[in-house]
């Protein structure tokens, strides 16, 4: 049930949103000419490694000059990947890795390989038994504010819980947070 309702607003969200993508895409493009997508491994349900996309909000080479986390200030990110961050719309390519079957809209935001230290063995297995999603519950209780640890706990508390009733929650708290605060 969950899969078909993830194939079913995602094409909604694709239709949507396909007017302010091509506006995103032609921004990031104009502003350096470099690539608009950025693609990223990340850890998926079972473990599986994916290609997760992104509208491309840094630099070009932002890899070799940084970790996987960035913060307040960044110089990494240029002008239009601030603006497009602030607002979410960099991720809304994600849009086809639910198509995809790599995410959901609702899950724990997928790992980097990098962050498989955080967890112990047991936190680990549980935290990819449920496939990762666009928005969960941290992102739609903290935004982008949560501290690794009250990521970690929300996550994990997500894969324990994980039903229909709490995804159109986190749903309502993300629009909340997008939308409500002007996003963060």
């Amino acid at each position: 049930m969950k899969r078909l309702l993830d194939i079913l607003l995602a094409a909604i969200a694709l239709v949507l949103t396909a007017p302010v993508m091509l506006a995103v895409a032609f921004a990031v493009y104009a502003y350096d000419r470099g690539p608009v997508f950025f693609r990223q491994t990340r850890i998926g349900l079972g473990g599986r490694r994916f290609g997760m996309l992104k509208f491309r909000s840094m630099v070009v080479d932002a890899e070799r000059r940084g970790g996987f986390s960035t913060s307040e200030g960044d110089p990494r990110i240029t002008p239009v990947g601030r603006f497009i961050r602030r607002t979410s719309l960099d991720e809304l390519p994600q849009i086809l890795n639910v198509f995809l079957g790599d995410m959901s809209i609702v899950g724990p935001r997928p790992d980097v390989p990098a962050q498989r230290d955080l967890y112990d063995d047991e936190e680990w297995e549980l935290r990819h038994l449920v496939r990762p999603g666009i928005t969960g519950l941290a992102q739609a209780m903290l935004r982008s504010e949560a501290t690794v640890d009250q990521r970690k706990t929300l996550d994990l508390r997500y894969a324990r819980e994980a039903n229909l009733r709490l995804d159109f929650f986190i749903i309502g708290l993300t629009f909340k947070q997008i939308f409500g605060k002007g996003g963060n």
